[in-house]
């Protein structure tokens, strides 16, 4: 994991420093286990699944970047963060990215174009998530 990377995006205004707390990361891990939890219930519709998954996704990568102390306002900064926040390689990356575009078309054009290869890709890469964070740890008690 490469602080100095993460540390260039706060000299570009991309990233902001600020140490984030045991109860945020908790809060976070939390909801984004119970939404993964709920993105695997095969009942639901395919949609309400992939924007499940989705946000579990991010909530997980939020955790870990605010377990870093680092705090970004832009989603799409927060999946790329992944690399250097839990050392995760671009196969992720590029899963999260095509999520990420798809999730935009259905927020602001209402289009919605979620396949079972994706979903399933987005439900295996949450998961993998999830086991990162989980290893990364909540902060430590100030």
């Amino acid at each position: 994991m490469s602080k100095q990377e993460l540390d260039n995006l706060v000299k570009i205004g991309k990233l902001k420093v600020e140490p984030g707390t045991r109860a945020e990361f908790e809060g976070l891990v939390d909801s984004a286990r119970k939404r993964l939890a709920d993105a695997r219930n095969e009942t639901l519709s395919s949609e309400s699944r992939f924007d499940l998954a989705y946000n579990a996704a991010h909530a997980f990568a939020l955790a870990a970047l605010r377990r870093h102390g680092y705090r970004s306002e832009n989603r799409y900064l927060v999946f790329q963060a992944l690399a250097h926040t839990l050392g995760l390689d671009a196969a992720i990356w590029r899963v999260l990215a095509k999520c990420h575009d798809r999730r935009n078309l259905a927020e602001y054009k209402g289009t919605y174009e979620v396949d079972e290869q994706l979903l399933t890709d987005l439900i295996d890469c949450t998961t993998r998530l999830e086991v990162a964070v989980a290893a990364l740890g909540p902060p430590p008690e100030p």
